[in-house]
């Protein structure tokens, strides 16, 4: 160990490591999507479930979040899933509002309530990859006199689903 600076791991250990990083990809996958159709979250064993379906193999170097984002698109292939949407508010000044609508309606899925008095104030859901875009926008267009609000990083439904 001196010599060479390296420290022998076991088989078990190693496959004891390994097996805890999938289940922590797994749970950073059902955290962070849901079921498009019912807007409900997976739970953790049918994430872990299809990944072995696909066969997906555990990184050890990398992180288990940049794992879980890989996850998330090899996923989409083959089963219905999609990130969760985040819902923002935006509080922007009149002048700046109607131009920098227009540059964040491509960013916005659902625009869920707009008013526009004195300032235009917008709650919507976004694509959680494109909030660092959205941020900067608001930051460098209005020179820091509109705001960001993050209402929810996760929109799902929760309780029981109703059976028709």
């Amino acid at each position: 160990i001196l010599s060479k600076g390296e420290l022998q791991v076991s088989d078990k250990e190693r496959q004891t490591q390994l097996e805890q990083m999938f289940r922590d990809i797994a749970t950073i996958v059902a955290d962070k999507c849901v079921n498009p159709e019912t807007k409900r979250p997976y739970t953790v064993i049918l994430i872990e479930r299809a990944m072995k379906d696909i066969h997906y193999s555990v990184k050890p170097n990398k992180s288990t979040k940049q794992q879980a984002l890989e996850v998330i698109r090899q996923l989409k292939e083959t089963m219905q899933i999609e990130r969760a949407h985040m819902r923002l508010r935006f509080i922007l000044p009149a002048k700046e509002g109607k131009k920098l609508k227009e540059k964040l309606k491509p960013l916005i899925k659902v625009i869920e309530n707009e008013d526009f008095h004195d300032q235009l104030e917008i709650v919507c859901l976004i694509d959680p990859g494109c909030f660092r875009e959205i941020d900067e926008l608001i930051r460098c267009e209005t020179k820091g006199k509109g705001t960001l609000e993050v209402l929810s990083l996760k929109d799902v439904e929760e309780g029981d689903e109703k059976l028709e």
